[in-house]
């Protein structure tokens, strides 16, 4: 056949899914990111506190144990909400911590070096490229947050019984959405970040600026103004206020259930328009 006769022809051939093609992204990304010494110690440093929890648990069901205690002290060592509210306190912060360490290496070195038409030029899209790395992050947040408190809370049933299940099953549902709801907030503040800064360092810096910078300003208008609207403007207090109502505990001062989640949810937006516009693979600079 002459040469001229070869043209293009479309491949015909054997191909993945596209669940394996979209699994490329995180699969590599989990291998790069635990090749990282202080992720890995940052996650191990991570798993003292539910340990910690866990020996909590254990002396909760024992009273045994506790015979020689004030009756006090008895009736304050409870699973019930504060408990797995103040794991989910400590949880949270070592999840913005991991997420500014690992989110910057996600989107910034691809966006530095121009490798998003690479990957558009497969059969992968700009949602499936978003998502890629949404769960990548999400992946490694739930490790030191939705997995530690399913494991504690399974460690209590077990002891406890069924029963116990059955009464508090909304201990259970906090725990999932209140970390499933931060997860998301704090994996789309890492995209954002990495995206628009496009420097690991600053990105980083953006990340933990985000929610800290965020809550002194909100304790700072409180002070100023005595007044306790300012909370909203924390995503920190935001997020811990909808943790409050998920486990029927009385809430601190400050904007209710409503408009907090209307906060939360202005701002994934506004992080979503961020990624939008900053995931392109062609550039116009004028």
């Amino acid at each position: 056949m002459a040469v001229y006769k070869r043209g293009y022809q479309r491949y015909q051939g054997p191909t993945n899914s596209h669940w394996s093609r979209f699994m490329v992204l995180p699969r590599f990304a989990w291998q790069r990111v635990f090749q990282q010494r202080l992720v890995v110690l940052l996650m191990v440093v991570a798993m003292v506190w539910p340990l910690l929890c866990a020996i909590f648990i254990y002396l909760t069901n024992h009273a045994e144990l506790l015979k020689s205690a004030a009756r006090q002290f008895q009736d304050f060592i409870q699973v019930n909400g504060n408990f797995f509210l103040v794991f989910m306190y400590v949880q949270s912060g070592f999840a913005v911590l991991l997420a500014a360490m690992t989110g910057p290496g996600l989107i910034a070195p691809d966006l530095a070096n121009n490798a998003l038409p690479l990957y558009f030029s497969r059969p992968l899209s700009r949602m499936d490229y978003a998502l890629a790395r949404l769960l990548t992050l999400g992946g490694l947040l739930s490790l030191v947050t939705i997995v530690p408190g399913l494991l504690l809370l399974g460690m209590q049933v077990g002891i406890a019984g069924l029963d116990w299940l059955f009464s508090n099953w909304r201990l259970g549902l906090g725990l999932v959405v209140g970390f499933a709801l931060w997860i998301l907030l704090v994996s789309l503040v890492a995209m954002a970040s990495s995206a628009y800064a496009r420097m690991k360092a600053v990105s980083g810096g953006l990340v933990l600026g985000f929610f800290f910078i965020l809550s002194g300003l909100s304790q700072m208008i409180n002070s100023i103004f005595r007044v306790t609207w300012g909370n909203g403007l924390s995503p920190l207090w935001v997020s811990r206020r909808i943790w409050y109502a998920l486990f029927s505990v009385e809430p601190k001062p400050g904007p209710g259930v409503a408009a907090c989640m209307s906060m939360i949810i202005a701002i994934i937006l506004l992080l979503i328009i961020v990624i939008e516009r900053k995931l392109r693979p062609v550039e116009v600079v004028s």
